[in-house]
């Protein structure tokens, strides 16, 4: 098709299929619009590449195009997982479950996926209602389902959307799954062979029965009711940020005995706007203003805040000097593996055999608690569907006791294989009651972990890089990095890289080199003579870049809390200055 645009070859072929292609009229028009427009950037990003599978699924901003969220790339995707599902499970009848987020177009892309799989004659599991992210992987096994979708872009901003696809185990799909299943979206040639036609006798619709099978589970992993009873009348604030977690996590609070838990109203209505916030994410502290400032009209215990799709959840707590504070992704798996395996301990509930995960960006903190309990940590790559590997993997052989990662991602329980704000909700309000028992808050808890096993300090900077031309200022760095990897982090001497790209460790104390053990990931980690750990990751599902900082110091005691953490923060800055990111 003629135009005057410059655009890549590649691009322009793409570009011409859709308007040429047997895509609906609306879309060809918003095409058209922007070749009149001339827009040759919004075209580039819109065509340059096709969406892939990255840690968290199928992930991009909503609009028209190959690289775009849309009811073609959700088809074809679809499409794809449709005929690898045929492929890997002949001659039997097959079934998916598909659940979706409060955000824009979730029904209708959820609408799109029930088309094409039931259209391949696969049988469907639709959930009536949007349902949080976990309660689609509980769904997967409770009902007996080769695979599972949800669409979500879980605590990305409203622009986006996204497809998590699921494996029979109830875990987002891993290699060699995700790639085969790449394959099969790329084989298809033309949006025609996707089989858009719904069969409706292959629809079937769920809710309320998986519901209370989900809660049941959630409600049998308190380790301590007798505390909760105590304690039944703590004053939780709770926020969904428009999302999800209102139909469930009030819900599983009540199970578990909690009798005083109020949700703040102006959050409380599932809305893909998010009109309250900036961003639907609990890591930012804009989203959790207005629960914070209901904490301290009600003069709260704790905040408790979950994500659109209701696997994320961020804390606040009142502090030392009783101010509410938020309480990051590493402080808050820490203190629920603390909790947790203190609580397992004292009901008798250790026996050797059992095992936590924790990623390799994730604060050191968990494996020295995990030391001190006599348990197995398993460190993975980032992305909780590397936790489900070692669940599935370790299944039938040890017990999993619970699992987290940095970006406010925990697990309790093995009945799902995703992180799970419901029952992280549930398990931290039991938390807080149990230290509320012992005339504690939460925080004076945290100190108190931190005098047993050492005060760890985490931070991290996102440096975003949009566009086709970020992804390669983005791999750039990375080159940079390897190429010319800091020999000393303010003014400590690196002793040891890992390059889990290549998969190789080098310690420069000993001049050895080990495997990693952990499939290639596009992740470097510098580890320096006074325990300074820095960690460099593109992210696998926005256009950023991540630098994670952990720091690490001895606390004598409580009273040394404030002097301590100066330090530590002060030695985070230096860091940071001298790696040249601010």
């Amino acid at each position: 098709m003629e135009n005057n645009l410059s655009l890549d070859a590649a691009v322009q072929a793409k570009l011409d299929a859709w308007l040429t292609g047997g895509y609906d009229e609306d879309t060809k028009s918003q095409l058209q619009q922007l070749v009149e427009t001339k827009d040759a950037d919004t075209l580039t990003d819109s065509f340059y590449k096709d969406l892939e599978f990255g840690t968290g699924g199928l992930r991009g901003i909503m609009g028209v195009g190959s690289n775009r969220m849309n009811r073609y790339t959700v088809g074809m995707a679809t499409q794809g997982l449709s005929n690898y599902l045929l492929k890997s499970f002949p001659d039997q009848e097959i079934c998916v479950a598909i659940a979706h987020d409060s955000r824009n177009n979730s029904p209708e892309f959820a609408n799109v996926v029930a088309d094409v799989f039931s259209g391949n004659g696969i049988k469907v599991y639709f959930f009536k209602e949007l349902r949080p992210t976990p309660e689609l992987s509980f769904a997967i096994r409770h009902l007996g389902c080769q695979s599972g979708v949800v669409l979500t872009a879980s605590h990305n901003p409203k622009e986006y959307n996204g497809y998590k696809a699921y494996w029979n185990d109830g875990g987002q799909v891993t290699a060699p799954h995700d790639k085969n299943i790449i394959a099969e979206v790329n084989k298809i040639q033309s949006v025609d062979q996707v089989k858009f036609a719904r069969d409706h006798s292959k629809v079937e619709y769920v809710l309320e029965d998986v519901d209370q099978a989900y809660l049941d589970k959630v409600a049998s992993l308190s380790v301590d009711p007798a505390v909760i009873q105590r304690q039944k009348d703590l004053k939780i604030v709770y926020t969904p940020i428009h999302g999800t977690g209102i139909t469930l996590v009030p819900k599983a609070l009540e199970r578990f005995g909690f009798t005083n838990v109020t949700v703040v109203e102006e959050q409380a209505t599932p809305d893909g706007n998010f009109p309250t916030v900036v961003y639907p994410n609990p890591e930012e502290k804009e989203a959790m203003t207005l629960a914070m400032n209901k904490a301290r009209e009600l003069d709260a215990d704790l905040v408790l805040a979950t994500d659109p799709d209701a696997d994320r959840v961020g804390i606040a707590v009142k502090n030392h000097k009783g101010e509410f504070v938020l309480i990051n992704g590493n402080q808050t798996a820490a203190l629920l593996t603390y909790y947790v395996l203190s609580a397992w301990k004292k009901a008798g509930k250790l026996t050797g055999n059992e095992y936590i995960v924790s990623t390799i960006v994730t604060t050191d903190l968990i494996n020295r608690i995990a030391e001190g309990f006599g348990v197995e940590c398993y460190e993975t790559l980032t992305g909780f569907k590397y936790i489900a590997t070692i669940m599935r993997e370790k299944e039938g052989k040890a017990q999993y006791i619970c699992g987290g990662e940095e970006s406010y991602g925990f697990l309790v329980g093995d009945f799902v294989r995703d992180k799970d704000a419901v029952s992280s909700c549930a398990m931290i309000a039991e938390m807080a009651a149990s230290a509320k028992d012992q005339g504690k808050t939460l925080y004076e808890l945290m100190i108190q972990m931190y005098e047993e096993f050492g005060f760890y300090k985490e931070d991290l900077i996102s440096i975003t890089k949009k566009g086709h031309r970020g992804a390669q200022e983005i791999q750039e760095m990375m080159q940079e990095l390897r190429e010319n990897p800091p020999t000393s982090i303010a003014g400590s001497k690196v002793i040891e890289i890992s390059d889990y790209k290549t998969g190789f460790r080098k310690n420069f104390q000993t001049r050895e080199e080990s495997a990693t053990g952990l499939e290639s990931s596009n992740v470097l980690q510098f580890l320096t003579e006074d325990g300074t750990k820095v960690s460099a990751r593109p992210s696998g599902t926005e256009p950023k870049i991540k630098f994670y900082f952990s720091v690490k110091e001895p606390l004598a005691s409580a009273a040394d809390y404030d002097a301590v953490s100066q330090k530590l923060d002060e030695k985070i800055e230096a860091v940071i200055k001298n790696l040249q990111l601010k």
